[in-house]
């Protein structure tokens, strides 16, 4: 039998941010099981689908490319997976690109290196949301504690980019934000948002490119091979990834930034 490994991007669109990520994985599974693609189980008496995807996405985000892996028990071309699954579909998700990835491959999860985010907030009263990114980014450690176990940690080196791209007509201000996804070195766009003091504004998050590093590593800093770094969004399939900006000084005196 020769079994084949594809990876393929998809959407998460509106009607589907409130659904959190095992849920997600069950409506994939669901979807599945309705196609006829000679899909993979795990053995055991508890056979599970041979699906891997790349990152959670945070409940109440949307996906633009989300990427996953998903095992066959016999190859297909590209566009008969493509022609089998996405009627099967539901609203909200959308098959954007498919591939094959060699069976031996480093698994999506220990290739995450970064994840790119448009974020729009609705600011109200005396809101500055500039001031409040500005500060942030001056900022050299920003201290948080972590709500499940309490323990501290720094969010500033997780932000790896922050700025105001500017404000609609309607008064959104769009922000860009790109987070470390490293493994043990994950940053949150709510974690952020609670820090700049955001979190009553409404607010609109969608995940606009997920960054793969070219091999996993382990070590701190940046990706082994960083030019070489895989990223994937709607518009380009791969483009290298943009660098890391530098950490600027720190303003003493406001909020909980050293």
């Amino acid at each position: 039998m020769t079994m084949q490994r594809i990876r393929f991007t998809y959407t998460k669109g509106e009607p589907l941010k409130w659904i959190g990520h095992l849920d997600l994985a069950r409506v994939w599974e669901r979807v599945l099981r309705r196609t006829q693609l000679p899909v993979a189980y795990t053995k055991g008496f508890n056979p599970q689908l041979r699906i891997q995807f790349a990152s959670a996405l945070p409940v109440g985000c949307r996906g633009r490319a989300e990427l996953a892996d998903l095992w066959l028990n016999e190859p297909i071309a590209p566009a008969q997976f493509a022609a089998e699954l996405q009627p099967k579909l539901p609203p909200g998700i959308e098959i954007r690109d498919i591939h094959e990835v060699d069976l031996h491959a480093p698994t999506l999860q220990a290739l995450m290196w970064a994840a790119d985010y448009v974020v729009q907030i609705l600011p109200e009263g005396a809101v500055d949301v500039a001031q409040a990114v500005g500060r942030f980014t001056a900022a050299v450690q920003v201290l948080k504690q972590r709500a499940r176990d309490g323990k501290t940690y720094d969010l500033r080196p997780l932000i790896e980019d922050l700025r105001v791209e500017g404000t609609d007509d309607e008064g959104w201000v769009h922000l860009a934000l790109r987070v470390s996804s490293r493994p043990g070195a994950t940053g949150r766009p709510d974690e952020l948002l609670e820090v700049l003091g955001l979190t009553d504004c409404a607010r609109r998050i969608e995940r606009t490119q997920l960054i793969l590093a070219a091999e996993p590593d382990k070590s701190a800093g940046r990706p082994r091979d960083a030019d070489a770094a895989l990223a994937f969004d709607a518009d380009s399939e791969r483009e290298p990834i943009a660098k890391v900006l530098p950490a600027r000084l720190t303003r003493t005196g406001w909020g909980g930034f050293d």
